[in-house]
């Protein structure tokens, strides 16, 4: 009895390092790996020919069809397929009217909200997705009922809830610790964005009094240890309360040294960055003006070398984009503070981080993909994604990494029309995208029809001890 399909002819990136092998897939599932004699008879043989073969990339933090974001799920998912991610998790927001904040004069959140509601209105969304995607429950306002949600939540496949420290939607250490002790019964995730919202928004203020209103003043209005401060905070929140931490977006030293105190071996506190953050430095401001606004800002060179040094060593331990889409003409403003926060990247994340990590660092590609495949999914409850194993679901990517380009905006699926990645040149392409055991996007562009992607219930994750990437 033959397979549906045997990959063939190209290197395996796995979490053991490069391996000289196949794999055979039957009804989207990996049902055998090793030497192509070995493997058994098939309908199809993709032959790689010398490529490499990762697994498909998982983003647990993407922005999509959101407030804040102009991409639908069928063009960010376009997006995130030809970038070689296959698995990405977005927010449904508690108390979004569903207005975009750029299209709205009022304010676009409410004062109360449901956590099912918001999950609901993002899956009607989502039915022209073309990569799976699974949900964070986001919790926008300090509403006590929104805690009496979360075992039913939790019950539908999504165990992971944000919380924000910052912005107009900020909840209190107060509201963390009623949230995070309800949590911590469920054995559920807090995912946390933490910068100190008084502290920005006094100098913020501060800027607006003296007119310093150029993109290179921006990073002044919230500089390293607002995060630090915030983090501190809500992870002696969790510490007491037993509940497990997710810290989002990390951009810097000063921050990760206070997850570093708390993180233990990994069981309770873990963290990400981005690929902005290990890629671009402050200075990106005075190339790109407020084309490159995001929060937190980018920071220095030594930020950028120290979120290296933490994904090799802990406490971080993912790397994924924050994607959010917005136009050159929303983001270019006079006056930084209101340019909307946020960059686009779910296309270029992977060849961007690929020449910065493997061809410009020397990491391994164990380091790769751990950082973006293998600990995403594990963290948030996909044992079935980001690896190339007997059991897991037939998502891979087929690499060049010898295929040297320059990154143009004009290739965007996404709807946003700049990258900040745009005249960097790369070595390393996505040539291949397979989701389940079929093709999503091969050199013609997108393939596969728009709906191909799922909605990935979830379950609460099992957080043991973690593996550094060394």
């Amino acid at each position: 009895m033959s397979v549906d399909l045997n990959v063939v002819g190209g290197t395996l990136a796995t979490t053991n390092g490069k391996l000289d092998a196949g794999f055979a897939v039957d009804d989207g599932t990996i049902v055998a790996v090793g030497k192509r004699k070995k493997l058994p008879s098939a309908d199809q043989t993709l032959d790689v020919d010398g490529q490499l073969v990762l697994p498909g990339i998982v983003d647990p933090h993407v922005h999509i069809d959101g407030f804040n974001s102009i991409d639908t799920y069928e063009t960010g998912t376009a997006a995130a397929a030809k970038g070689g991610i296959t698995t990405v998790i977005n927010f449904a927001w508690q108390t979004w009217n569903g207005e975009r904040s750029d299209d709205s004069d009022d304010a676009v959140w409410m004062d109360e909200g449901s956590l099912h509601t918001a999950i609901e209105r993002q899956k009607q969304k989502a039915t022209e997705s073309y990569v799976d995607y699974g949900l964070h429950a986001t919790v926008t306002a300090e509403d006590p009922s929104v805690v009496d949600e979360f075992e039913s939540v939790v019950e539908a496949g999504i165990p992971t809830f944000k919380f924000f420290t910052a912005y107009d939607i900020a909840v209190s250490n107060g509201f963390l610790q009623v949230a995070f002790d309800r949590l911590a019964e469920l054995d559920a995730v807090a995912v946390l964005h933490t910068e100190d919202t008084s502290v920005c928004q006094a100098l913020t203020e501060k800027q607006q009094e003296e007119g310093r209103n150029s993109a290179t003043d921006y990073p002044e209005a919230r500089p390293d240890y607002t995060e630090a401060m915030a983090l501190s905070d809500a992870a002696a929140v969790a510490e007491a309360t037993g509940c497990q931490y997710y810290g989002i977006h990390t951009s810097s030293d000063a921050a990760v040294t206070a997850l570093a105190a708390v993180r233990e071996d990994g069981s309770q506190f873990r963290g990400e960055t981005c690929t902005h953050y290990t890629t671009l430095t402050e200075e990106a401001y005075g190339e790109q003006g407020t084309l490159a606004l995001q929060s937190p800002p980018l920071r220095t060179q030594e930020d950028v070398d120290a979120m290296f040094k933490h994904l090799r060593e802990g406490p971080l331990s993912v790397v994924s984009t924050d994607h959010v889409a917005s136009t050159r003409a929303d983001k270019t403003v006079d006056n930084w503070w209101d340019c909307s926060f946020g960059v686009n990247s779910l296309q270029t994340s992977l060849p961007v981080f690929h020449d910065e990590a493997i061809n410009r660092r020397g990491h391994s590609y164990k380091f790769l993909v751990d950082a973006m495949a293998r600990t995403p999914a594990n963290t948030f409850g996909l044992p079935n994604k980001g690896r190339l194993t007997v059991g897991a679901d037939a998502d891979f990517v087929v690499f060049d990494p010898n295929e040297t380009y320059t990154i143009s905006a004009d290739e965007n699926e996404s709807r946003a029309d700049y990258s900040v990645y745009a005249g960097r040149e790369v070595t390393g392409r996505v040539k291949q995208t397979y989701l389940r055991g079929n093709c999503i996007v091969d050199e013609t562009g997108i393939v596969a029809d728009p709906g191909y992607g799922e909605f990935r219930e979830r379950p609460v994750p099992n957080w043991g001890p973690q593996e550094t990437h060394r």
